[in-house]
């Protein structure tokens, strides 16, 4: 009796808790966003094409370098390089410029990739978060399913304490006999260990919960009752999940775009000055410029382009297959859960009716057990139809909150 009553001081401990520190479920929403790596991920790849768009604007400035080559090929008793190759020497010291002409189409090209990949980018961030929360949401129900569980399990046990004081008596007088008392004990002590393992389960996945979460404590409140409306969900093209396949569509194209562009005539112009000599003649007057343009037009590659362009076509195709599997997974998903949730309103419905009957049968049979008129079988079965019918609500409004997390999951 003393552990009976050391697992009902504990659940107290847990009643103590809601009315005192609690945590709700935007709480570890809060917590597994902020605290997830992937989002601050997804959030410095975006950061990280920003700066690739800026670099493509450094690269068509000027580009300036100095250089500087200097050598010296003695000729020793006869022997040595060719001069007419090595001048005898070569001094230089040059500081030249590179521009790249004729490229507004180049980089309007290069920044819609840029814009494209950003767009992915926040677009897999934001199913990211519903992943998530999706996530957050499916345990904190489970936990919050444990503890519903545990005060359930916790009540029964303290009306079988109660009614044992109670028997013990009876079967001292002889109104009930031993086996009687015998057979209402152990299920007493059965419904005691389902106690223990329920309060293991519950703090287990309390443990799981924070670690889903991102929260690095072994505290653990009472949770407070998930409100969870089912939300209006978009339709399917303006899905994030649906979106992915129209930037996809985007990229393809893009694509294409980058690939005319390779096979457009590139014109550069260059310019240096500085000292440049072989130091044969007056190399005190060596100092010059030069400058000019340099032209390169593609004539054939051995039709990379053609093959480029089959590749993109079938990458297309398989966008399009799966884009429109995509949507008719979608609804009849969506359908799935509807169905599935109104069968658990139904039944929610149907067991609470029943648990009235039930509830007014426990009190006359406590009534009658008090005075010796039932048998303890009789209430023994009464408690154990009051459990599965508490069971089976407590198990299908979790199972209700579950589905409808489920089909919030596709409000994004």
């Amino acid at each position: 009796m003393k552990f009976c009553w050391i697992l009902v001081l504990l659940y107290c401990c847990l009643i103590h808790q809601t009315y005192g520190q609690q945590r709700g479920l935007d709480f570890y929403i809060a917590q597994a966003t902020t605290n997830s790596p992937l989002v601050r991920d997804f959030q410095n790849q975006i950061k990280v094409n920003q700066f690739d768009s800026l670099l493509i604007l450094a690269s068509q400035q000027p580009q300036v370098a100095f250089t500087s080559i200097d050598s010296y090929a003695p000729i020793i008793g006869g022997f040595g390089y060719d001069k007419a190759i090595t001048n005898g020497a070569n001094v230089n010291a040059l500081v030249g410029v590179n521009k790249s002409l004729l490229n507004g189409a180049v980089n309007k090209v290069q920044f819609a990739s840029l814009r494209l990949l950003s767009q992915a980018v926040r677009n897999n961030a934001a199913i990211s978060q519903q992943d998530i929360k999706k996530s957050i949401i499916g345990q904190y129900i489970a936990t919050y399913g444990d503890m519903l569980q545990v005060g359930f399990t916790t009540e029964i046990q303290d009306m079988l304490v109660k009614q044992d004081i109670v028997l013990k008596k009876l079967t001292e007088k002889n109104v009930y006999r031993q086996v009687d008392y015998l057979t209402f004990y152990v299920t007493l002590q059965q419904n005691q260990f389902k106690l223990k393992q329920q309060l293991n389960v519950y703090r287990n996945d309390y443990a799981i919960l924070n670690y889903l979460a991102g929260i690095a404590d072994t505290a653990q409140p009472a949770l407070q009752i998930p409100v969870i409306d089912i939300a209006e969900l978009p339709d399917v093209n303006q899905s994030a999940f649906f979106r992915k396949y129209y930037i996809d569509s985007l990229t393809l194209a893009n694509s294409k775009s980058l690939v005319d562009i390779a096979y457009r005539p590139k014109l550069n112009a260059f310019a240096d000055a500085g000292y440049n000599t072989s130091l044969e003649y007056r190399p005190y007057k060596n100092i010059g410029t030069s400058f000019g343009l340099s032209l390169t037009l593609p004539i054939y590659d051995g039709r990379q382009k053609k093959l480029q362009y089959g590749k993109i076509a079938a990458q297309e195709d398989t966008r399009l297959a799966n884009s429109q599997y995509f949507a008719k997974q979608y609804y009849q998903q969506i359908a799935q859960f509807r169905q599935q949730l109104e069968a658990a309103n139904s039944l929610i419905s149907d067991i609470s009716l029943q648990l009235k009957y039930i509830e007014t049968l426990i009190k006359l049979n406590e009534k009658l057990l008090q005075s010796g008129d039932v048998r303890v079988y009789d209430y023994i079965l009464s408690l154990n139809n009051y459990q599965n019918a508490r069971s089976l609500i407590n198990d299908n409004t979790i199972t209700r909150l579950q589905l409808i997390n489920q089909i919030n999951y596709w409000n994004r």
